[in-house]
């Protein structure tokens, strides 16, 4: 029998160690919501404009030399591609990314001008993982998934870390509340490991509530038939994993969702009060704040995990 290896508290200490010595930590900023000092954390001031490049650091730095010598293959819409690929040139090892033909442009040329490779998919007909499976195996390449590793769990939690560090020198509580967006769960996943006495919240698009939906059943539900429409683009994962959802599971985390005109709204509060872009998966944390769907209390830590847009649909996000 194989012995899975499990992502770990301490873990994700190693991976804040390693990825505080290649990147500044990002900045939080204290708003107040409902008369409550929350503390918004901007990941999407990374230098590839999302928190992937943590676990993809704390992934890519654990291979062996031959192992980095065959190179590496993830999937991706676009965050983790970036991701993987600014951890995978810096450290020298080639990848190949499987990446949705309607992925936002300026993810697909971010991947790009990072040096990876793109392999192209049709989102409603293909699997991903399975193009990647394949893709790796044909090559001898390590396969990196987006949050179903537990290096990439315990890389994003460095996240957690971070962010407690600076409310504290800032004068606020330990985080007691955490509002974090999901897609499969990783960034999530991670924070509920760095952060054991705080209460974990994800949050998801209308629809694509497939965690919500799974820790309130106490088994993995996917998304179901014909979900809608979700600007999202990040958070349209049709099924969580195990890993994930074992340590969400096991801290009791809850899960809320917002709509898409509540997505938009805190895009545009963002841009006009905090003078951040962030792109609509990255601001739903936000507006579940914002919405009422969290209320905030002493101590609430919200993620603001991406800033990778389409211009023109952020555009006229702003315009509206």
């Amino acid at each position: 029998m194989t012995i899975l290896r499990q992502p770990t508290r301490a873990g994700v200490r190693d991976a804040a160690a390693k990825v505080a010595q290649v990147i500044p930590a990002t900045p939080i900023y204290i708003i107040e919501i409902r008369g409550v000092s929350v503390a918004l954390k901007a990941e999407s001031l990374q230098p590839m404009g999302a928190f992937k490049l943590r676990g993809a650091w704390h992934r890519l730095t654990a291979l062996d030399e031959a192992a980095r010598r065959r190179g590496v293959v993830a999937f991706s819409s676009g965050n983790h591609a970036q991701g993987i690929a600014w951890a995978a040139k810096k450290l020298g090892i080639a990848a190949t990314i499987v990446m949705p033909a309607d992925a936002p442009r300026s993810k697909r040329d971010g991947t790009l001008a990072l040096g990876a490779e793109v392999v192209d998919y049709d989102r409603a007909t293909q699997s991903r993982e399975q193009i990647a499976a394949q893709l790796a195996e044909a090559r001898g390449a390590t396969l990196v998934p987006s949050f179903d590793d537990p290096w990439i769990i315990e890389g994003q939690g460095s996240c957690g870390l971070e962010a407690a560090r600076q409310m504290v020198a800032r004068g606020l509580p330990e985080p007691a509340q955490v509002v974090i967006p999901c897609g499969g769960g990783g960034l999530a996943a991670g924070i509920a490991l760095a952060l054991p006495d705080a209460r974990i919240t994800v949050v998801e698009p209308e629809g694509w509530d497939d965690m919500r939906r799974s820790l309130e059943a106490g088994w993995i539900e996917p998304v179901g038939p014909n979900p809608p429409p979700t600007a999202c683009d990040s958070l349209q994962t049709p099924r969580v994993s195990p890993l994930t959802f074992d340590v969400l599971s096991r801290r009791g985390a809850e899960g809320v969702t917002v709509s898409e005109t509540e997505i938009a709204a805190a895009q545009r509060w963002a841009a006009e009060r905090l003078r951040l872009v962030v792109e609509p998966g990255g601001a739903v944390a936000l507006a579940a704040l914002m919405s009422g769907e969290v209320q905030p209390v002493a101590g609430t830590l919200a993620i603001l995990s991406g800033g990778n847009v389409d211009l023109a649909a952020y555009a006229g996000v702003l315009a509206a």
